[in-house]
């Protein structure tokens, strides 16, 4: 055998270990074959389940301004916020907070059966050129992007400017 045959051998046997290795089939106690069907627990733990809830925006005290919270529960997987559209603003970006400097990201992170929260004070979304002013009492709809998820729209309340949930 030459040095090439010699590696695609060593790479099918390999190939054939791994697969062997990943059978969805066990031996039973009587050493029969069974199939293992796989449990919705494990299934979930594959992919994310994502959520939102207290979503709010202060009432912008700037024109063409305002920015954005909430807070993202996963029930599953991992996963990441990737950005945010939102029709009543030209633009709309993601910001951490790091030493009172807020900073666009390209991310944030939704760590597997936790949350992400986008607080006051701390990372959250900014709304850029904003084409009609939100009044307290209006709602807003912005769609969430994610890297293995599905946009899911949320609803944020127009609050009275300095509305902070901690402090209620």
């Amino acid at each position: 055998m030459n040095r090439r045959t010699t590696l695609v051998a060593a790479i099918a046997l390999t190939g054939s270990l791994a697969l062997a290795g990943c059978s969805s089939s066990s031996d039973d106690a009587t050493g029969t074959k069974s199939k293992e069907t796989p449990k919705a627990s494990d299934q979930a733990a594959t992919k994310p389940q994502l959520s939102v809830s207290g979503g709010f925006m202060p009432e912008p005290t700037m024109p063409d301004m305002a920015g954005g919270f909430l807070t993202i529960t996963n029930k599953g997987a991992a996963d990441k916020l990737t950005s945010v559209t939102a029709d009543f603003a030209g633009k709309s970006e993601i910001h951490e907070t790091v030493d009172q400097k807020m900073k666009k990201v390209e991310s944030f992170d939704i760590p597997a059966n936790g949350e992400l929260k986008l607080q006051r004070g701390g990372n959250h979304i900014m709304f850029l050129d904003v084409k009609k002013k939100p009044k307290k009492g209006d709602k807003v709809t912005v769609e969430l992007h994610f890297a293995k998820s599905a946009p899911i729209k949320a609803e944020l309340e127009v609050m009275d400017a300095t509305h902070n949930p901690k402090s209620h």
